[in-house]
């Protein structure tokens, strides 16, 4: 080896220099509320309902598969049994760690009210309503039945990075 030369190249490094990371700019951690949302349509629902919705030019087989249970949930959030003011304040809470932690999909368990008083499902009218609202959920549905049937949902958010926050 001591009597091998180099050969000479007229091409680039085969490896470039590492840029040093920067952290991402901090914008308004408050998810913004959409604007024409029929809520008309969201509140009239029974404990055996299947809830789905899903924003206008989302692809087929994404919701398919987010029907199915085929996307990875990346946080289950149980509200079962708690009041409405803390269950809402749960879902933000929720909401605002998928954005920070690039979370695409999340598995909330509402239950199906046989404990209210009504006997009517006082948190899925809610979560109906507060998800269709919010600008970065896509799409949700109800879950399938190994994870909670008509007692869950199944969320897909939008894509922070390809969307902006």
């Amino acid at each position: 080896m001591q009597d091998t030369t180099p050969i000479k190249q007229d091409k680039a490094t085969p490896f470039r220099k590492k840029v040093s990371p920067h952290p991402r700019p901090q914008e308004d951690e408050k998810d913004e509320l959409e604007e024409d949302v029929d809520i008309a349509a969201a509140t009239d629902i029974k404990a055996g309902d299947v809830l789905q919705f899903a924003r206008p030019g989302l692809q087929d087989r994404l919701v398919k598969d987010l029907r199915r249970g085929r996307i990875a949930v990346g946080i289950d959030l149980d509200l079962h049994g708690l009041t409405v003011q803390l269950a809402k304040e749960q879902l933000e809470q929720c909401l605002i760690e998928c954005r920070r932690e690039d979370i695409r999909c999340l598995h909330i368990i509402h239950g199906k009210g046989f404990g209210s008083a009504s006997q009517q499902p006082v948190l899925k009218q809610q979560l109906n309503i507060w998800l269709r609202q919010k600008k970065s959920v896509l799409a949700f549905c109800s879950a399938t039945q190994r994870d909670g049937g008509t007692g869950a949902v199944y969320v897909l958010l939008r894509n922070p990075k390809k969307h902006g926050r």
